[in-house]
């Protein structure tokens, strides 16, 4: 873990010296976000893929990019234990037509714990850094880097996030993890529970993480209602929805998104049919 963690610095403080010659993100090419957009299958970019086999650090996976040149942050996605990509394929797509770079991975074996998708969390954003094509390579921002991740993906987006501050944000979904203590993330971290989730109760799970996660770190948690542990799993709205605004907001730090997340917009969606609690440190 401290090779990868050095790595991913060595990264960021690269990217920071290079920052001032990066374009800024490309906000003329989406357009003001509505509640009809977020809600939507899919953005207003088209994408690409390209396929990732024979990585160093992790299992493959998939890159999807917009195809409209302009330098977009960088996320990497884990599925959950005995899962691969295609579990959480349709949000890696969902979220880079919102215009960002996402590689949604498959871990080294579908047994790996948090701790070890951690590591391959930060594998795979090196990867798409260092060792991608030259389409995806010239639509990358190496300063903006984010995780997300469902189940023990999610417990390793919690861990990545602890362990890389440099990263822009975190966004596991219904996430297990032995540990409950996580006050040392300084990341902007968005959790998604399920009320029905019986493999990782939220009792147990997102709301003590949640909770662990210190009042000065930008921070949410959304509890679905009426769902399980494997809503990450299939098309979900609320999950796409969040994720998009999430990003948005804290990997591009576009502050159009904050009334989604906790603003009239958001208000008049999540109602208890969408979630049954939401907790959040406003104002972003």
């Amino acid at each position: 873990m401290k090779t990868t963690v050095s790595r991913i610095k060595a990264l960021s403080l690269a990217a920071a010296l290079a920052a001032a010659t990066l374009a800024t993100p490309a906000l003329s090419q989406t357009s003001a976000p509505t509640s009809a957009s977020l809600n939507a299958s899919s953005g207003p970019l088209s994408v690409s893929t390209a396929s990732v086999t024979l990585p160093r650090g992790f299992g493959g996976g998939t890159i999807y990019y917009p195809t409209v040149a302009a330098k977009y942050g960088v996320i990497a996605i884990s599925p959950g234990f005995t899962a691969t990509q295609s579990s959480i394929a349709w949000l890696g797509r969902r979220i880079a037509t919102h215009g960002f770079v996402v590689i949604t991975i498959n871990t080294n074996t579908t047994l790996d714990q948090p701790d070890s998708r951690a590591t391959q969390l930060v594998a795979a954003l090196n990867h798409v850094l260092n060792s991608s094509g030259t389409a995806v390579r010239s639509r990358i921002d190496p300063a903006r880097l984010a995780v997300a991740g469902h189940s023990m993906g999610g417990g390793g987006s919690l861990i990545a996030a602890r362990d890389n501050p440099t990263l822009k944000a975190s966004y596991p979904m219904t996430p297990w993890n032995i540990s409950s203590n996580f006050s040392t993330v300084r990341v902007p971290t968005m959790i998604i529970g399920a009320d029905g989730d019986t493999v990782a109760p939220v009792g147990t799970h997102a709301r003590p993480f949640y909770a662990s996660l210190p009042s000065s770190t930008f921070k949410a948690y959304g509890e679905l209602n009426g769902a399980t542990h494997f809503a990450p799993n299939t098309t979900s709205t609320p999950i796409g929805r969040y994720a998009v605004a999430w990003m948005k907001r804290f990997v591009d730090g576009d502050t159009r998104y904050s009334p989604f997340l906790c603003g009239a917009q958001h208000t008049s969606y999540a109602t208890g049919l969408v979630f049954d609690r939401y907790n959040q440190n406003c104002p972003y």
